[in-house]
Formats: structure tokens, sequence, C-alpha cells
């Protein structure tokens, strides 16, 4: 462990203060490891919830520009209390120097507050893969080094969904594209046309207002309830409205039924005239085999459109005119969006309304001039068909982006004693 032999290098470079709010975002917006849990707003959040005390800790240089920082939340564990820094500290991991210091910073503002330890998920790429999971580089092992050897214990590489932070990301790269055809034709297939399939039939996208946000908890817990997992309650969501303002969007995909079934009529209509037309022309056709083809396959679409129109009428009767189908928040940041928290109503699956709501935010990206899409949290897991995060892989997989895998969990103790005592507890559990 280097804090001590570098002690007095890092008193001479940088120096070690609590940083304004204002100061904080400014560091995390121009930060390569820049994201919106590292953010003042997620400090609100935090502290607005009651859940946690949260702590600014920066470093600054010789001018007191702040170069590094992290947002710690300390929350109250067995053995005492514990801190976390999600995503990251902001601090290149490469400069030992730097994380040196700030490895100092975080140590001596912890054991100010009696606590036991602190724990970090840096927002820095461990290993870029392609789609499918697999290696696009080397694994950046330097960085994993480097905390190591300044104390921090690394929690090792696992898959499956992070019940802290997600070690494993999908990305889309939005540089390149200069309109939303253009992003359009870079999907799969299959997402293309599900697009398609959203648009032509009366899915609108809209952002939700605070007092709405009941629908989006409804949403979400029609998913939680078929997927098996805890929806956050209203309140939490109410928090993040409240805490990010307009950095939190909260999007709804809704299906106007009296537009699908206008829709579905004038299809119908036009289709009846067709087998009427064909219909006549038989008789007289030099080539009644072509025209008896062409009437079967109008009838079928009569009989389809008709379909359609009965199944329309009866959705409006049973659901009303309006049907929100999908929902999702969306975290904007300076360096990337975040696709953070959704559900979806399983009855409206043939619409695609949650492709509708990702085409609809990469598509306002791009107005925006922002290049990086997070798609957030996927298992990791490629190569098992029957794994449960398989269906959300799949999901993200038709955009056409990439999976970067994080480093995951570092621990720095800070009370060694106490640390050693939940570690210890925690070893006779896992017995």
């Amino acid at each position: 462990m280097r804090l001590q032999t570098d002690n007095d290098m890092v008193g001479k470079r940088w120096r070690s203060r609590a940083l304004t709010d204002d100061e904080f975002d400014a560091l995390s917006a121009a930060s390569p490891e820049g994201g919106f849990q590292q953010t003042a707003a997620m400090r609100r959040m935090v502290e607005q919830e009651g859940a946690a005390q949260t702590e600014l800790v920066g470093l600054v240089d010789a001018d007191d520009k702040p170069i590094a920082g992290a947002m710690v939340a300390y929350t109250q564990g067995r053995f005492g209390l514990e801190g976390s820094i999600w995503l990251g500290p902001l601090c290149d991991a490469h400069n030992e120097h730097l994380l040196t210091a700030m490895t100092m910073a975080l140590h001596v503002a912890a054991h100010k507050r009696g606590a036991i330890s602190v724990s970090c998920w840096p927002d820095d790429v461990y290993l870029r893969r392609t789609s499918d999971g697999e290696p696009d580089g080397e694994p950046d092992d330097l960085l994993v080094g480097n905390y190591e050897k300044l104390g921090w214990h690394h929690a090792g590489f696992d898959r499956g969904y992070g019940s802290i932070v997600n070690r494993w990301v999908y990305v889309k790269d939005l540089s390149g594209f200069k309109s939303a055809d253009d992003l359009l034709k870079s999907y799969s297939k299959n997402t293309r046309r599900n697009v398609k399939i959203a648009r032509n039939s009366a899915v609108h996208v809209r952002r939700l207002d605070r007092d709405e946000l009941g629908v989006f908890h409804h949403i979400c817990e029609l998913s939680s309830v078929k997927q098996h997992f805890q929806n956050r309650d209203l309140a939490y969501f109410e928090g993040v409205w409240d805490a990010f303002g307009d950095r939190a969007e909260f999007m709804v995909a809704e299906i106007h039924l009296d537009e699908y079934l206008a829709g579905w009529q004038d299809k119908y209509a036009k289709f009846a005239r067709e087998a009427d037309r064909l219909e006549a022309a038989l008789p007289e056709s030099k080539y009644p085999d072509d025209v008896r083809k062409k009437l079967d396959t109008a009838r079928r679409n009569v009989e389809s459109a008709e379909h359609r129109i009965a199944d329309a009428k009866e959705r409006i009767e049973r659901d009303g005119h309006v049907v929100p189908a999908a929902a999702g928040l969306f975290m904007w940041h300076e360096r990337e969006l975040v696709y953070f928290s959704s559900g979806s109503d399983e009855r409206y699956a043939k619409f695609y309304a949650p492709t509708a709501i990702q085409h609809e935010m990469m598509s306002r990206c791009l107005e925006r001039g922002l290049h990086r899409y997070n798609f957030y949290g996927i298992s990791g897991v490629f190569d098992d068909p029957d794994d449960p995060g398989r269906g959300v892989l799949e999901f993200k997989q038709g955009f056409n982006g990439y999976v970067e895998e994080l480093p995951g969990e570092f621990t720095l103790p800070v009370d060694r004693i106490r640390y050693g005592l939940k570690a210890a507890a925690a070893a006779v559990l896992h017995h």
C-alpha cells in the first residue's frame, strides 16, 4: 500500500477539500468518468430520502481548481458506517499519483466519520466487448492493479445483475449518425421492423408530468410482477423527479386506439375495394390464375383487417381510447443518456412500444449532439439461452451497440478491526 510513501508528493501537488455542488457538477460534466450517479442531484436525492449521509470529497490543484472527486454516500451497516461511491470516483485511475491522492482523501474523510470502509464501482471500461460478448481489445489490468496496490480489495469479476451497480452495460455509439432515419438503418432487421410497426400502430411517445408518475409506477409494477423483481415505490420516483428536474425524463409510449382503429378501417375499405375489383375482373380475364391469386391475397387482407378492427374495438371498450403501453426513465448527463428504469404492458407487446421509446430517445440525443447512449445493465451472460436476462439482452442487441465490462467493486478498509469482523461474519454466512 502506497498511501504513506506518496504522502509528501501528494501534498505538494494537490490538496483535498469538500467541493460545492456547482464545483462537483462541473467536474462531473467534464470528466471521462462522469455520470448522473456522480452529481449533486444524486446527492440531493439520497439526502432527501434520508437513507444516507453524503459528502463531496475533492482534490484541487495549486489554483484551487477541482481535478478529481467523488460523491460518497454513507449508510449504516451492522458494524458501523460504510461509504459507497456509485460509478466513481471521478479520477483517472491510470494516473497512479492522482489515484493515490484520491484514495488518501477518501480514507481521511471516511476516518473522520468513523466509517468502517469505502466501496467504489469505477465507471471505467475494464474490457470492451462486441454486441455478442466477444472481447474487442485487451482487458485493463493496469487499472485493477493500481487500485489493489493502494489497498483496495477487488470483489472479482462476476456475471449477473449487480445488486448495487451493474458491472455489465450495453452501449450504442451515436457519433456518425446525422438523422433519426440514419439511426434506424443501423438497427437489426427485426428492430427496424418493430420501430415501423409502432409508428404505424398509433404509438406516440411523450414525457410524463410529475402528477402522472403513478402511470409510470403502474407500468413498472406490471413488469416487476412478470419478471419477479421488486419495483421501487412511487415516492422513490417522485424523489428522482424532485432532485434531478429536467435531467430526469419519465417517458411513456401510448397507443391511441381511436387512431389505430381508424387506420385499419381505412385499410379495410381499400382491401375490400381491391377484392371487389378483382372479383369483377375475373370472368373476363385472359389470365384467370393470376387474378385468382391476387383475389385470394385481397380477401386475406380483408379478413386480417376485420380481425384488427374487432380487436381494436374490444381493446377500446376494455382499456379506453389511449393506453400507456410502455414507460422508461432516462437520465441526462453531459457525457451520456442513460436508460435507467422501465416497464411495459405485455398485453400490448405486438405494438412494440418499448422499441418506439428507445428510438425516440436516441433521436433526441442526436438533436442535442450527444453521442453516447447507455442502455444500462445486462447480465453479462451471452451463451445461455435460458438465462433470465436473455430477453433484455436480445432487445438491446437489436439496436446494434456494444458491451462494456466494468471492473466492478473495490473496497478500501478504513477501520481494519471492524472491517475484519465484518469480513469474518460474511465468511461464516457463506459457509
